[in-house]
C-alpha cells in the first residue's frame, strides 16, 4: 500500500517540503490567493506540466507558521472570497504540515483550498484519521479527476483510480465543497463514452460547487527534457475551444 511521506520535523516544528509559493494566484480556487506547491507526488501523470515537483526532495523546508506569515503579508489583496491554496506534486503526501498549516490559517479566519489528485487517499488507519483531521479545517478542495475508467486512469498516471472515486464518494458523505477539474487530451479523455459516464458520476455527489474543464498544453515540456524524461505524448494536439466548450457542456448536464 502506499504510504504518504516522512514528516520533517526540526526543532520541534513540523516542516513542509516546498516547491514554490505564488503570492497572486487567480486560478486555484475563490478569489486572489496565496499559493503553496509542495514537493513530492507518487502519480506520474503523462502529461503533468510539473514533473519537477515529483521527487521530495529539497533544500526549501518552511513551517506553517514560516508561510503563514508569508501569506498574510498579502491579505489585503485578497478581498472576502480570497485565502490560501495549497497544491503540489500532492499535497496529501504530506498530511501532518496540512493539518498544522489549515488549522492555523483557520484560527486567523483565513479560507482554506486544498488541490489534489488524492492517491493516497484510503478508509483505513491513520491516514483516514488524519484525513478527517484534516477535513475540518479545509473549506474546498479542488479535486483533479484525471479520468473516470480504472484501467486507463492507470496508463495515464500510473494508478487505478478505486480509490480516488471513494475519496470522492466520502467527502460527497460529509458534505465538503469540490470543484472538480478534468484535463482534456484529445484521443485520451475526450471521447464521448468516457466523458458522459464521468458526468453520471459526478451526478451521484451532493457536494460538488463546480465542474472545470482545463484544456491539455504542451507549456511543460521543456521540463521533461530538462530533466531527461522521455515525454510520451508528443505526437497529442492540444484540443480546440469548441471541444473543451463541448466537454464543459456534458460535464456539466447540459448536453
Amino acid at each position: 500500500m502506499y504510504q504518504t511521506g516522512e514528516t520533517n520535523w526540526v526543532d520541534g516544528d513540523i516542516r513542509a517540503r516546498v516547491h514554490s509559493t505564488e503570492s497572486f494566484g487567480s486560478v486555484d480556487g475563490p478569489g486572489i490567493r496565496f499559493i503553496v506547491f509542495l514537493k513530492g507526488c507518487p502519480m506520474r501523470c503523462r502529461y503533468c506540466h510539473n514533473p519537477d515537483t515529483w521527487s521530495p526532495k529539497t533544500d526549501h523546508l518552511a513551517t506553517a507558521d514560516e508561510l503563514l506569515a508569508k501569506a498574510m503579508r498579502y491579505r489585503d489583496y485578497w478581498g472576502k472570497k480570497g485565502g490560501i491554496t495549497v497544491s503540489g506534486g500532492e499535497a496529501l503526501m504530506q498530511m501532518d504540515f496540512l493539518i498544522d498549516f489549515f488549522r492555523k490559517a483557520k484560527e486567523k479566519g483565513i479560507h482554506t483550498c486544498l488541490d489534489t489528485s488524492a492517491q493516497p487517499f484510503r478508509r483505513e488507519g491513520l491516514f483516514f484519521e488524519k484525513f478527517k483531521e484534516l477535513m475540518r479545517h479545509t473549506d474546498l478542495l479542488l479535486f483533479d479527476l484525471k479520468h473516470i475508467d480504472s484501467a486507463e486512469h492507470k496508463w495515464l498516471t500510473g494508478f487505478p483510480n478505486e480509490n480516488i472515486l471513494d475519496c470522492l464518494r466520502y467527502l460527497s458523505d460529509i458534505r465538503k465543497p469540490v470543484w472538480i477539474r478534468h484535463v482534456l487530451i484529445p484521443t485520451i479523455t475526450d471521447k464521448e463514452e468516457q466523458l458522459r459516464p464521468l458526468r453520471d458520476f459526478i451526478a451521484t455527489l451532493r457536494n460538488v460547487e463546480k465542474v472545470e474543464v482545463l484544456p491539455y498544453h504542451t507549456l511543460g515540456v521543456y521540463k521533461w527534457e530538462n530533466l531527461n524524461i522521455p515525454y510520451t505524448l508528443n505526437n497529442i494536439p492540444e484540443p480546440t475551444q469548441a471541444s473543451v466548450e463541448h466537454a464543459r457542456k456534458i460535464l456539466n448536464g447540459e448536453l
